[in-house]
């Protein structure tokens, strides 16, 4: 009888094990995106739902100006149904022909499409495609497209209209999750919108990589960037940027994660600016965008909104 009992409870467990592994293999077969960082993750997982599974090509906490991807990153593309990209990215610079020739079948939309973009001498032209004529060979596109409410509409189109492209059948359900997508980013806007036009709201700031160029061309705002062409700056630059904080009064320095923070302490030090740290490539977008308006927005204020 205990034998019995025994063989039953093995049946039982082997059964629920079966279930489990069946769901498991379920979930994992949904078809995948890949996309270039985790932004456009948050973004693309918006509109996408539990359609596809989207997983990030460049890791969290690596600068994606400088990322190489490891051979089994290259071997899951080929898995990928599509590949979005940023647009002008130095890892899509880099390797973009590199993934297209090892994953031939496979799809790829650009995001930046339609973004009216800044040109500057801090992110140079890693590629001589530009024809001869084009004013802005000697000059790099800014990449942090999605740094900016604007901006992120419309990669919010364009990742609609690639889901669209690639998977017909669900058009109605992309179209649904976009409308909720793009109503969260008019509602962010407008309250970076309340938040800046504040009394006394910082009208320059100070940062050591230029990430937030955009941001800063939809509110109006001067960005001081500590970094010149991708350097440290020289002594005398250094001195330069203490002085022009000091004229522009700038009370916020925002330092990313993956840069040095030496020398934004050595200005703070001298302007009694405050250091703050941001990550324009968090994944989570909204909560990224709003914690800057917070920093810029004057002091008086912050206990409002």
């Amino acid at each position: 009888m205990k034998q019995l009992y025994l063989l039953l409870f093995i049946a039982i467990f082997a059964t629920s094990c079966n279930n489990k592994n069946t769901t498991h293999h379920k979930v994992s077969k949904r078809p995948i995106i890949t996309v270039t960082i985790e932004p456009l993750r948050y973004f693309t997982e918006a509109i996408a739902g539990n359609k596809f599974k989207v997983v990030s090509m460049v890791p969290k906490g690596v600068s994606p100006e400088t990322y190489d991807p490891t051979p089994q990153q290259l071997i899951d593309l080929t898995k990928s149904k599509a590949f979005f990209r940023i647009g002008y990215i130095g890892f899509e610079q880099t390797w973009m022909d590199k993934l297209t020739d090892n994953a031939p079948h496979l799809q790829f939309f650009d995001t930046s499409k339609g973004v009216e973009l800044i040109y500057d001498s801090s992110h140079p032209h890693l590629h001589g495609n530009d024809s001869g004529g084009d004013s802005h060979t000697h000059l790099g596109v800014e990449p942090h497209i999605w740094s900016s409410t604007y901006n992120a509409q419309i990669m919010a189109v364009n990742i609609l209209n690639a889901l669209c492209t690639i998977d017909k059948n669900n058009e109605e359900y992309y179209l649904e999750r976009y409308k909720k997508l793009s109503d969260q980013i008019k509602q962010t806007d407008s309250v970076l919108c309340q938040m800046l036009s504040t009394p006394g709201a910082d009208r320059s700031f100070m940062i050591y990589h230029p990430a937030l160029s955009y941001f800063a061309r939809d509110y109006g705002l001067h960005q001081i960037a500590i970094e010149s062409g991708g350097k440290e700056p020289s002594p005398a630059h250094l001195k330069e940027l203490i002085q022009l904080c000091k004229k522009e009064k700038v009370r916020v320095i925002f330092v990313q994660p993956e840069f040095d923070r030496r020398n934004a302490d050595i200005i703070s030090r001298q302007t009694g600016a405050k250091v703050v740290p941001m990550n324009p490539l968090s994944y989570d977008w909204e909560r990224e965008m709003l914690s800057i308006g917070k920093e810029l927005r004057n002091p008086i204020n912050n206990t409002k909104l």
